[in-house]
Order: structure tokens, then sequence, then C-alpha cells
């Protein structure tokens, strides 16, 4: 991701007569050992009647002397040169043993070479209190550097001053400030005191612009900027020369350019030399410009280009409504917290101590956006196998008409916060709500920890360990003993109100008949209202049971009551109603005193008071409840099931009436409101290794714009982020993908229920169209991934699925909505049959397991978090432009293509993909919609990054990262169980090679011929490299070692040499073992470019033989096969 600039300098001395130059030094050319790449350079002097010398001094900088002959009346210095700003780690360095300390000492002969680095000026009174004020225990030798650069910046205040020549430190000390050179000038001598070996070093500074702004320090500059600066380097055995810049604070990087590194400042002055006797005027015009950027991620378009972008959103849009599409979309996008790359809550774990928080921070910022008088609903999400305890959700809800559900958001408790709630506060809200609801309230009763089940459990505990610290294995028994013994077994962990709506739409409460005296809870760590003992309350028949059944999504609703409407109902103490007889199979409306005799004996006529008889069916007992907890401080409001939204919405008005009235702020838990089509919501739950934010679907481009680009906004302010980092430095997003999901507003809306042949067209398209697959998707591809195809692994799906599409109807006429699920579920599935693992996943489309499953909503599955708001718009909008070309046009092959082993070979490479995906661009400019492929050059700089390039006699080699499949392996004894691991120690590279004669010359790879496949450009050839990366202890070929270096030769074969290569290392190439992941961007990138020399080629004579090429993956050479 380097970024080529151009630095223009001039210097312009005018006379105001006609002068005699002596001879004059310029030190305005790049040292040699600039480890900023420096692409040309030119010097341009005036008057043009000159003699130029190019010299060394005796440190190895550059000097043009210049000889003037003739007098003149100006005299002119330009230098314009070309850059490649390729990140620099300026902490990538290995220091010898004695040195990895401050303070040390220099070996004999380095301090004899060293000798001018450490010549000290005498010790000043300033200067010395300075130096005293210096630590100087024994410390690491990085750290002390960084902390004395940084507080000599605290310390000097930066000035910019035109006067030659430079402070002495006592100068710079006693004003408290300096230029740059004055401020390095004084740590030169402060380390040379210290015995460390400095110089003086001058040169260009170059800052760019940051694409992202900074959360914690400065950003830079808020335009591009280049000067003549100065800083200081510092001797370090092992590492060599390390420069630091006291002026920023900061160590020296790629923007710094050192053109003198001197004992003396005098000896790095830019331009030296005699003049007569003059009036002078001096000019001076310093500029940078970028001349070219490779595609990035941080800034993947320019201003032009999304202008592009948005105008071709607007017109599919408008396609999208003339064709009554009714598209929506949302999606589950997925991040991951930038201050801690390496904790287990960020790579592998589900759950962990500070994701709650981070959740918390983005939902909130989410919620006041969209729904600021929305449902706060913090919930039980889901509960998978092996795990503890169940995730926790964190939902808004707000209704699509306007309206509010919750009109003051102050009565929402902050989790942060102790508000000292006591359980007596939770009984009388409870209480006040039953009133609110017309019910009595009588029947709130307290519930209790199972002292019986925590006696037991501390009987079976050690004898020498007592409840308060019990030493059990388990880190969450041990801490819910602890918790339980301190609160005591008489503690009050919160109230119950039974309530639930009865067939005549009758709010009813009654008691709870339990066999023991009081309410004992399930042991557990989950809120109170998922640990009733509802199996304790009395038996019923279960046609007798009062199921909830939520209605259908499908089904037409009437509009929703106002908020004031329902504040109204709930607004006052009301008289319990008289409730009536639990009639679940007759419309009658008997009260309790109907005379008539008829139907008195049956069992839901009875009081909800009447005690149940012995084996008695008491279908009469209000089942629901909503619970009341102090915890933390805190009071969460349990919320029952629902079956209509209007009920659930009346129970919200109450619970907000009372937290008004009595002045006490809620968190609401327990059961989600009903699906209902005139809700919409927005979720934040955890995911191993990531949040994920289930957004809530958009209607139009413009909506879709807005909620993407505040939710990537939003995520940055909360100390979120879609970047994450391989140890290697590559880029792998978050791990978590970016699925994205397609549908209607109601399943009667959904395009794909609609019309099921676009369902079809994608299908097939996605098929034939391989780069569709593997250019969004994320590391982990493969027949075995989240999200493999179709036709990955199994070789009789695609004459399957041709049949399946046969049984699609046309376009026209009725479709029953359960005829494409039916077609298709078995086919769109994994390798184990899994329909939710499918890069096509139908299984909320149409399935027949319940209401959850019936929304006519489509999974994309195999699409990756991509790191920018605006790349992830793009690929928004090709599916958006794919779903109005269909639905016009729809996609019909004669015959799904058979890829077969080519599809884990060819496309795995990104020259084949970027092929590929530009036929697809050709297809929808020839449709109609002008998408352009630089659009998508982003998204292959993501996903093929490039490792380095070199080029000799002509011949340009490119070196990139190229896919490779993950296999998983066999099942292992685990902690108690099965597992199954991925074999991800092979990994794949493209060679890239312009302008060879393949009669003449050979592409090695470790001494073995590359087998180069001709892309139809005169001399331009492609192949992949396929090699051992690292060697776990279960892997495929468990005995073949690691290819490492990959060692690249360009092989003359009538000369039998060759001509030059490079080497790409597959870690480390100075043996440093990273044991953490890469902070940001710029650290991931320098650890890519630190393994790629463009040096490195094999010597001595070669004798090479043909290519060999196998039938399975002729576009790849797989060193595996010629492990010795």
């Amino acid at each position: 991701m380097s970024i080529h600039v151009a630095l223009n300098h001039v210097t312009h001395y005018t006379y105001d007569r006609l002068v005699g130059l002596g001879p004059q030094v310029i030190r305005l050319r790049p040292c040699p050992h600039s480890r900023t790449r420096i692409l040309s350079y030119s010097l341009k002097v005036g008057p043009e009647k000159h003699f130029i010398n190019w010299q060394q001094d005796p440190q190895g900088n550059y000097l043009a002397r210049l000889v003037f002959p003739e007098k003149t009346r100006e005299f002119r210095v330009e230098v314009d040169l070309v850059a490649e700003m390729s990140v620099i780690n300026p902490f990538d360095f290995f220091l010898e043993p004695h040195a990895e300390k401050i303070p040390f000492t220099y070996a004999g002969w380095e301090r004899h070479e060293l000798q001018p680095f450490l010549f000290k000026l005498p010790a000043t009174p300033l200067f010395q209190k300075y130096l005293d004020g210096i630590p100087r225990a024994a410390t690491r030798s990085v750290d002390f550097l960084v902390a004395l650069n940084a507080r000599l910046q605290e310390d000097i205040a930066y000035t910019i001053r035109m006067e030659p020549g430079v402070q002495t430190p006592e100068e710079t000390l006693k004003k408290r400030s300096g230029s740059c050179r004055d401020s390095a000038w004084l740590l030169v001598q402060i380390l040379r005191h210290l015995g460390l070996a400095a110089r003086f070093v001058s040169g260009y500074l170059i800052q760019l612009t940051a694409d992202v702004k900074s959360l914690d320090g400065p950003s830079g500059p808020e335009k591009d900027f280049t000067d003549l600066h100065a800083w200081t380097e510092v001797y370090l055995p092992g590492a060599g020369w390390i420069g630091l810049d006291p002026t920023s604070g900061l160590f020296a990087g790629e923007g710094h350019i050192p053109l003198a590194c001197t004992p003396q400042p005098a000896s790095a002055a830019p331009v030296t030399g005699g003049i007569d006797k003059c009036e002078t005027t001096f000019e001076h015009h310093m500029q940078v410009t970028r001349v070219w950027e490779a595609p990035r991620v941080t800034k993947p378009y320019t201003d032009e280009q999304w202008l592009e972008i948005e105008g071709l959103g607007h017109q599919i849009d408008e396609t999208l409504q003339k064709l009554d599409v009714r598209l929506t979309q949302g999606g589950e996008p997925t991040f991951v917290a930038v201050d801690d790359p390496d904790g287990a809550e960020w790579n592998t774990d589900a759950l962990g101590p500070t994701k709650r928080i981070y959740a918390a921070e983005i939902f909130h910022r989410l919620r006041e956006y969209y729904a600021p008088n929305g449902l706060m609903h913090f919930g039980q999400g889901k509960w998978y196998p092996g795990e503890q305890l169940p995730r926790w959700s964190l939902n808004c809800f707000w209704r699509k008409d306007g309206e509010p559900i919750w009109n003051s958001p102050a009565l929402y408790a902050n989790e942060s916060v102790d508000y000292g709630v006591t359980a007596g506060q939770a009984g009388q809200f409870l209480k006040r709500v039953a009133q609110r609801l017309g019910v009595t309230d009588e029947y709130v009763f307290p519930a209790f920890e199972d002292v019986y089940y925590y006696l037991w459990r501390e009987r079976r505990l050690p004898g020498n360990v007592d409840p308060f610290d019990s030493r059990v294995d388990d880190e969450l028994e041990r801490e819910r003993l602890m918790k339980v013994f301190t609160q005591g077994m008489t503690y009050t962990v919160g109230h119950t109100l039974p309530i639930m709506k009865n067939v005549w739409n009758q709010w009813q409460t009654g008691p709870w008949f339990l066999r023991a005296e009081r309410c004992y809870l399930f042991p557990g760590d989950s809120a109170m209202g998922y640990r009733l003992p509802i199996d304790s309350q009395p038996w019923t028949a279960k046609s007798d049971y009062p199921y909830v059944n939520p209605p259908d999504a499908e089904t037409a609703t009437d509009p929703l009551a106002s908020h004031a409407a329902l504040r109204a109902r709930v607004g006052g103490e009301r008289e319990p109603s008289v409730p009536r007889m639990q009639d679940r199979r007759s419309g009658a409306v008997p009260g309790y005193g109907d005379a008539s005799g008829k139907g008195r004996g049956r069992p839901w006529e009875k009081p909800t008071e009447t005690a149940p008889g012995f084996k008695e069916s008491a279908a009469w007992i209000t089942r629901l409840a909503m619970c009341a907890e102090p915890r933390e401080g805190k009071l969460y409001i349990f919320m029952p099931p629902a079956e209509k939204l209007d009920d659930y919405l009346e129970i919200v008005a109450a619970v907000e009436a009372t937290a008004d009235e009595m002045r006490l702020p809620v968190i609401m838990e327990g059961y989600e409101p009903p699906s209902d089509p005139r809700l919409t919501h927005f979720r934040v739950t955890p995911d191993p290794g990531v949040i994920e934010v289930n957004i809530h679907p958009a209607r139009n481009w413009d909506q879709l714009v807005d909620q993407t680009t505040h939710l990537y906004d939003a995520a940055h302010l909360s100390r979120l982020t879609t970047e994450k980092f391989m140890v290697d430095g590559r880029h792998t997003g978050t791990g978590g993908g970016n699925h994205f999901v397609l549908g209607g507003a109601t399943p009667n809306d959904s395009p794909f229920l609609r019309r099921p042949d676009l369902l079809k067209s994608l299908i097939a398209y996605w098929h034939n169209h391989p780069s569709l697959s593997y250019l969004f998707s994320g590391l982990f591809i493969g027949p075995t991934s989240q999200a493999p195809r179709v036709d990955e692994a199994r070789n009789d799906s695609l004459y399957e699925l041709e049949i399946a599409f046969k049984q699609i109807p046309q376009p026209g006429g009725n479709v029953p909505p359960w005829l494409v699920d039916r077609i298709l579920r078995n086919l769109l599935t994994d390798v184990t049959g899994n329909t939710h693992r499918s890069e096509f996943c139908i299984d909320k489309l149409y399935s027949p397991d319940g209401p959850t499953g019936r929304l006519g909503l489509l999974e994309l599955r195999a699409f990756e978090m991509p790191p920018h708001a605006r790349m992830s718009l793009t690929q928004q909008l090709l599916l958006r432009a794919l779903i109005a070309r269909f639905w016009e046009a729809p996609y019909e092959p004669a015959r799904l293509a058979r890829w077969g082993t080519e599809l884990h070979d060819r496309f795995m490479l990104p020259f084949y993909a970027d092929q590929d995906f530009r036929d697809v661009i050709e297809e929808m400019q020839a449709a109609g919609y002008p998408f352009k492929a630089e659009w998508f050059a982003p998204h292959f700089e993501f996903r093929f990054p490039k490792y380095g390039d070199f080029a000799v006699k002509g011949i340009e080699f490119e070196l990139r990262h190229a896919l490779e499949p993950w296999h998983v392996m066999g099942e292992e004894g685990g902690a108690g169980t099965t597992v199954r691991y991925v074999d991800s120690s092979v990994e794949r590279v493209q060679v890239k090679v312009r302008g060879m004669a393949p009669d003449r010359y050979v592409l090695t790879c470790n001494g073995i011929p590359v087998p180069l496949q001709n892309t139809g450009s005169n001399g331009e050839f492609v192949a992949g490299v396929r090699y051992r990366a690292w060697q776990p202890p279960s892997c495929l070929h468990p005995t073949i070692g690691v290819h490492a270096p990959l060692v690249f030769d360009l092989v003359d074969t009538w000369m039998q040499r060759s001509l030059g290569g490079c080497q790409y290392h597959v870690a480390h190439p100075g043996g440093r073992s990273f044991d953490t992941f890469p902070v940001n961007a710029f650290e991931a990138e320098s650890r890519r470019l630190a393994r790629f020399f463009r040096f490195g080629h094999t010597p001595g004579r070669m004798q090479v033989e043909a290519p060999e090429i196998t039938a399975e993956h002729p576009f790849t050479l797989d060193l595996r096969r010629y492990n010795r």
C-alpha cells in the first residue's frame, strides 16, 4: 500500500550586484543508507554555467561541489525527487545481548570507530542539572530511548528560528525552546554524556495527512507537508544507527529522509560556501505532491469516484422501484477491539471481560442515532453446546410508524452506575405495575436461592476448604458459591408477578401453588426470570396448557395503539377487574357467578386462586410471570413472553410509568417483543473473537449508505475496528464475517418468495463466476469452511442442482412461498448437511421449523468484513445491481460450469480472480449498470496484498499473496470431548513475470522450475507456489518441513546461471519471533515488507529442467511434492 510522492525543494539567493561565488558544497541528496526508497533524483543548479563534482564526506554522505567560473546575480538550487512511502517500523531491529539494556559499554573496536560521535561538550550548569534528572537504572534500551525522546519533546518547545547555526545545549535549556536543529543537537549531547554514540542528522521530513484520524493523540497535518528538518541518530550495537526525532517525540520513520549524518551540525548544513560581500534576498520553497497511490483500504476511493458510485446507486434504486422488487438489505457486520488484539475474547472466545463494555458503547451510539425513544432490551442470546452460560444480546426495538415505545431515555439505568436498589423497592415496583395493568398486587411474591441445593453443595466440598474459598476447578461455580454464601441463604433475589393475557384479552394474575413454602430458583447465573421453578407449578394437561404461539410475520396486522393511548391505559391505579373463566374451547364469556350450571365442572373455568386437586388439570393457573431483580445496585425488569405486540407494549408502558413515578431507572431484560412487521430492531451480540451487530434492513440506497457509514463511524468512536491481522502482518478482516441479509419488509414482499427464479439466477451466476465467491470471503475457504460453494467437495451436487433448477417455475403467476425452500433446502448445505453453513443460506427464507424461519430472507455468508464502509457499500451496490438485472432478465446458462480441481488451482490466484471479475463488470456494463473495475481495486489489494517486486534485464517480477483452502483434520481427543482442527500451515503465493522470453529464461523457486502459464499478453506469465509456512504438531503430512525462505531465481538457461532473484521469508528474517499481533495497519504492513528482499539469488551454476505440470493443478507448483 505504498504511496509515491514527488518532493520539490527550491533555495534561491538573489544578489544586489554581480558577485563571485566560491566553491559551494550542497548536501541535498539522500544518503546511501536512506531506508526510504528513492525512485528518482534530480539536482538543478543556476546559473547554468558551472562545474559539478559528486563527492562523499568521511561519513559517506553525498556532496555536490560546485564551481562557478563567472560572476552572477543569483544562485538557485532546485531538488526534485520521487520517494516511495512504504511503512517502516522504527522498532524493528536486533540488539546485541550486551546492548539490550542501558547503560552499556561499547566494545573496544566500536569505541575506537565511534570516537567522533562520542565527543562531548563541557557540561554546563543547566545541562548538568538536566543530565542528573535522567534515571540511570538499568532499563531496556528501547524503553529508555522512547522515554528520553518523549521527555525532551515535552521540555523543549518548538519554535521556527531563521538565524544560522545551532544553539548551545545550555542556551536551549535556558530558553526552554528551540528549532529542530537545537533540539537535535541537545539530544546528541545528552546521549554522548550518557556514554552513547550519537550523530546529528539533517534531512527532509515528509508528513502525509492521515486517512483515518487518531483516537488517542495528534492525527498529523491536515495537508501533506514537507520541510528541511533535523533529528538525532544513536548507535546501538546490532541495530546500527537508530533515528530519534526530539521535535515530535517519535522515532524516525519512512518520512525522515537523511541528507547528511555528521558528528557536528556545521558539517550537515544543506548549503555552504563563500561569496563576495553583497545584499542578499533569500527565497525558499518546498512542496510535496502525491504522484501515485496504490489502492488501499484506509482511503479506497477519491471523492470523484465516490460520486460516481453514489450516482449509480440512485440509478439502481430507480430501477428497483420501477420493477417493484421491494428489496431490503440488512446484515451482520462484526468488529474487534482496537486496544487488545491479543486477548482471547478478540480471537477465539465468545465472551470475555471487556466485550460487554465495548458492545454497550456501540449499542448506545446506535440507539441514540436511530431510536432515542425505542425499547432498550438486554436479553439472552444464543446458547451453544459446551458453553456454560448463554450469550447476552443487547437489543433495540422501535416502531416503524415513528411512535415512541419508551418516552424518557433517562429512565434507562446505566450498567456502570450503582443506584442502590433494594429487594423491597423491586417488590413495590411490581405491585405498582400490577395496579396499572388492572390486576391485584397481592400475588407479587419474593424468590430465593435454593437453600437445599447449596447446603447439599456445601456438604460435597472438601473438608479443608470453606464455601467462601472453595478452590473448585470450575471458575464460574467457584464465584457462584462465594456469591451465594456471602449474601446469605435468606437473601431475597427479587420479586415475581404472575401475569398473562387470557383468551378474552384480559390481564390476569394469581398465585403459584408450589410444593415448597417459598419460591426457590434454579441454581445458576442467569437472570431470575430464566430460573423460575416453572416445572413445580401444578400439573395441567397438554390440551389445557397456555402455550405462547407467536403470530406469523406475514399475518396482516392493524395499526398499533399510539404511545399516548398505551400510557393512558396504564396511567393510574385501576380497580382489579373480575377475571373471567378460562374457557379455551368456546366463544362463551360467562362470569364466575353464572348459575346456568352448564360446564361448571370444567377445569379452565375456575378462579385463578383456586387450589388444584390431586391430579387435576390446573388450567386456570397464571403460568407466565415478570420479575424485578436488584442486581449490582440496578433494577432489572424481566419481561414475560407475549403473543401480541400490543400486549407487550402495554407492559412496557406500565413499567415506564412506574419507573417515572418512583424515579427509579430500570434495565429491561427477559423475553423480546414478538416478531412483528410493525417493529424493527438492531442487536449487538458476542461471537467467537468478535462483536456482531445485526443491523436493521435498509429500504433504499440512501438509507443503506447512511446506516453503513454511521455504523463504521460509531464503531471507530467506540474503539472498535474492522482491522485484524495475523502475526505475520496479513490482513484477515475481523474473522467474524459480514453476512449480507436480503429480503423484503414482510415475507409477502420478499423478492425471493415472489420470484424464486431470482434466487436461482444468483446461485447460478455465483457458481459460474468463482471470483464472486473468493474475492470477498475470509481466510477460511474450502469444502469445510463456514460458507462453502455448492460444488466444493461434492461432485454430484451440480447434477442435482440442475435438476432442482428445472423445478423452479418461470416468472409470472402465483408461486407458493414454501416451494423454493422445499426445492433447494437439501442442496444449499455444507458437506455435513448444515443448512446454515452454506454460501447461500436459506434457513430464514421459508423454513417449516417455525415463524422465525419464515421471514423471506436470504443470507449471503461468504463475505468477510471489509475495512472501510465504502468498500462494504460497493459490494452491496453490486448485489443490488445483480438483483435488478436478474429481475428483468433471469440468468439461465445452458449448463453449470464443472470447475473441478481448477477451482482450487486457477481461481486461488489473484490474476485469474481479477480476470473473471472483469467479465462480471463487463456483463454489468452491457446490462446498463456502468460499474468500473477500479472500484474494486481496494478489495483486490485487501484480499491479495503485494509482497514485493524486482526487475532485472527488462524482466519484471511481482510476488503477491494467493488463496489457500483450509482443510479440517480428523477428530482428536479434547477436554471431555473430541475436537477437530484446521490445517492452516500451507500457504500460497502468486508469481507474475513480464517481459520474459520463455525459450531462454526459467523462473525457479528454491531451485525447482515454476510452471508459468501464459496470460495471453506477450511475455507475461503467472503461476502459484504452494509451500509449508510453519509446522504444527497436527497437520497434513507432518513430516514435511517448512519451505523457508522462498528463493526465486530468473535463470538464464543459455548461461546456466541466475541473473537475479529475491527472497520471501515466511518468518522474520532476523529471527524475531513476534508474540503479539500487529496493533495497526502500519505495523502489519511493516512486518510484511520486512520479509521480502529484492536480492538474494542463488549463486553459481544452475542447471534446471523443464517445469513439471500436474494434471490436477497445472497452475501451481506445490513444493511439498519435492520434499526430500
